[in-house]
């Protein structure tokens, strides 16, 4: 037989395929998984968001499922300060043994959970439920604190309903004018500009409000560039000029909105001249810019972390829905308001139980019917559910505090890198009784932690996630966790069965005091030493069967605790997900439609109008004086990811973004004695980091920016100020005051 011949009658199995979604961003690109002979590869597909496109980090996603600093065994810290391998048993009775003891001596709130906008909805709900189930602690966050949550506040204050882009995506592509505040999705979300580049091909126009000519700006028509921290600022002039040159859509204010007399009269004095001394931008780019908003067919207005990163970020997203609705955008075709979510399941992370204050289905946990309804479905008394805890930046800093929590569960987040003043944070992380990281990498966090536990990642489960869009979609695996890994869901309810095994104890209901570590120390007791406990309350018992471990079951129950809040998925099954390009949020009926498109008829709030809120300008929690008289913002790049843990040990992104930088304009150069690629110093109040110059004309000259993806010395997050938004809790990352100096 000839070589051909058997080619022809050999009966080898296809290479397995599956389709699912990138699993950085929160576009969610449609992408192919293939194994070809334990080699796998992405591909593309067509789908609405990227449309076939994906961008460097997409194509090079799956690098990390077998890459050599992948984890697969446990790790616990021996008591001379070594993470060395340890057997699931061990790890998991370490942490079983070590949640109880702390419990009993300090009470449920001495333990947080710390979670992340990357989980799926399913991993994100059965965190929460945990939390609360489980352990019964009030303290629970995540890192999408950071992310969305002022244009969350705006949004529901506004709108009653928070859901990044309440229209598709691709309505950007079909839009008359496109402005984009504190965005920069070439570099962000680079698929998301194939709509784009269709708006600009049909005549639309693109303005971009930013400090820096970035990528995404460079494309613009018209680039405003302010001071940060003025962009609130800047919104309240366009709707002066659109309000003295009539271009507010007088009917649509009139029969469906409420309180804009008041906005009226603020924006009243924001005369554009005096913006333009404020901000920097020219009274004739506010004017352009009004006009494009004003006098186009439609128009969109999309913020992102550029405005909303700040300690006043939800009074600067809710000026720009001012200027959205009183020109009468949101609900109409290619028309409204929006913000673009950043982390994978950002939108999704936050609507089942992962903030603070909410309960599944985005309804709030001290409202009555909201616990009775949940608590229903996980079988508990409403009583025993915890109250509200406090938002992502002030759990961290009161861990190991006299009050505060003294153990803390981490899952998809790395705050070491990626929380403000990051200095003081690890300070605190190192400050714990107990530390528990679960993660596939060992991330910079994970290298302080006590115990690590080596999960599932993206293609090895099976899941949902929601994008910016709202937009539920179906994450497949491709194949299962290598030996040793275990998912997330598994690790929840193996814990949960430990603690529902232990012996009823006496458990106090408030924290006793007690004096925090004044020396940072890796090397923790295997077991809290015990303290002497206040009011005690009876232990709980968690049947192992309220945590379930498969996926599907999960969502399932999800459905159940979501339905009737306002993220309602109670219609939304992975059958309907499959047969469609996703379901949309709200969707209550499974024979019924979804919701591509929100606010066409009316509002979910108690009149079904829109609520204007008016809103002054005031100056950024620390501004710039003799001692520190530069501003210094934040952002990322395009070949790195969030807090990089991910992306830096991908060989092509590392090589294509292999460091950190401090960039600078050249008359600032100048006046420094700083070169290209020198390193230099940029120090706050708060801390320092250390990286070589980038030199760019294209930055204002008062201002540093440097990205925020890389640990050390490099570490941008050392610098930026932990001053908090007082509704939504985001910390001030876009603008502090610093000195630079050549290192």
């Amino acid at each position: 037989m000839t070589d051909g011949a058997r080619a022809a009658t050999r009966t080898e199995p296809p290479p397995r395929e599956t389709e699912t979604h990138c699993p950085y961003c929160a576009l969610q690109c449609g992408m192919i998984l293939r194994d070809a002979d334990g080699r796998i590869e992405v591909r593309p597909r067509e789908f609405p968001t990227n449309r076939g496109g994906l961008c460097q980090k997409g194509w090079t996603a799956a690098e990390l499922l077998d890459h050599p600093d992948r984890l697969t065994t446990p790790l616990v810290r021996d008591p001379s300060g070594t993470l060395r391998p340890a057997s699931w048993d061990v790890a998991l009775d370490r942490i079983a043994d070590g949640l109880r003891t702390i419990q009993r001596a300090h009470g449920r709130d001495a333990v947080a959970v710390f979670g992340g906008g990357g989980l799926t909805n399913e991993k994100a709900y059965a965190l929460g439920k945990f939390a609360r189930v489980a352990l019964r602690t009030r303290h629970i966050d995540y890192n999408g604190r950071w992310c969305m949550s002022s244009a969350a506040a705006a949004g529901l204050r506004a709108f009653g309903v928070d859901r990044g882009l309440p229209f598709p995506l691709t309505d950007l592509g079909r839009t008359g004018t496109l402005l984009l505040v504190g965005a920069n999705p070439a570099e962000t979300m680079p698929p998301l500009m194939r709509h784009v580049t269709d708006q600009r091909a049909r005549g639309g126009r693109l303005i971009v409000v930013d400090p820096r000519l970035t990528a995404t700006a460079r494309q613009a028509d018209l680039h405003l560039q302010p001071l940060p921290g003025t962009d609130l600022a800047v919104a309240n002039a366009l709707l002066h000029i659109a309000l003295t040159e009539g271009l507010i859509d007088r009917e649509y204010v009139a029969t469906r909105t409420e309180g804009f007399d008041a906005v009226r009269r603020t924006v009243a004095g924001y005369w554009p001249a005096e913006v333009e001394r404020l901000s920097g931008v020219p009274v004739a780019d506010l004017e352009a810019t009004a006009r494009a908003l004003g006098t186009a067919d439609s128009a969109v207005i999309l913020t992102a972390r550029g405005a909303e990163q700040h300690a006043k970020g939800v009074d600067t997203v809710s000026a720009y829905v001012n200027l959205a609705l009183a020109l009468g955008l949101p609900g109409r075709p290619h028309s409204g308001y929006g913000c673009l979510t950043g982390q994978g399941n950002g939108q999704g992370g936050r609507e089942h139980g992962q903030k603070s204050d909410q309960l599944p289905g985005y309804r709030k946990i001290d409202d009555p019917a909201a616990r009775a309804h949940v608590a229903g479905v996980w079988g508990v008394d409403p009583a025993e559910l915890p109250g509200p805890g406090v938002p992502a930046y002030q759990l961290l800093d009161s861990l190991g505090t006299p009050d505060g929590p003294r153990a803390l569960l981490v899952f998809g987040s790395n705050p070491v890198v990626s929380a403000p003043r990051a200095a003081r944070v690890e300070s605190r992380l190192r400050g714990l009784d107990l530390l528990v990281v679960a993660d596939f990498l060992r991330s910079e966090t994970a290298e302080l932690a006590d115990v690590v536990l080596p999960v599932a990642q993206w293609a090895e489960e099976d899941g949902t996630m929601t994008n910016l869009e709202g937009r539920v979609l179906r994450r497949r695996a491709l194949r299962p966790p290598p030996p040793g890994v275990r998912t997330d869901l598994t690790v929840l309810a193996e814990l949960a069965a430990r603690l529902d095994d232990a012996p009823d104890a006496p458990v106090p209901a408030t924290t006793p005091d007690g004096p925090a570590p004044t020396t940072p120390t890796t090397t923790r007791p295997a077991v809290p030493a015990p303290r002497t406990p206040a009011d005690h309350v009876p232990a709980p018992r968690t049947a192992p069967d309220r945590f379930p471990t498969d996926p599907r079951v999960v969502f399932a129950e999800l459905r159940r605790a979501s339905a009737g809040g306002v993220a309602d998925y109670a219609g939304v099954s992975w059958d309907r997900i499959e047969s469609a390009d996703g379901v949309f949020w709200p969707c209550p009926d499974p024979d019924g439609p979804d919701s591509p498109r929100l606010f066409a008829d009316t509002f979910p709030t108690p009149s079904g109008r829109a609520r204007f809120h008016a809103v002054q300008h005031r100056p950024a929690a620390e501004e710039v004086c003799a001692d520190y008289p530069l501003h210094f913002t934040t952002g990322r790049v395009l070949a790195q990811y969030q807090s990089g843990a991910q992306t830096r040990r991908v060989a092509a992104l590392h090589r294509a973004a292999p460091h950190g930088f401090v960039e600078l304009h050249p008359d600032l150069a100048d006046r420094l004695g700083v070169a290209e690629g020198d390193e230099v110093r940029v120090a706050s109040r708060r801390g320092e980091l250390r990286a070589p110059a980038r030199l760019s004309p294209t930055i204002r000259p008062d201002t540093v920016f440097a990205p925020f993806h890389w640990p050390g010395a490099a570490r941008a997050n050392s610098v930026t100020n932990d001053a908090l938004d007082p509704v939504s809790g985001m910390p001030e990352f876009k603008i502090c005051a610093v000195r630079v100096e050549r290192a």
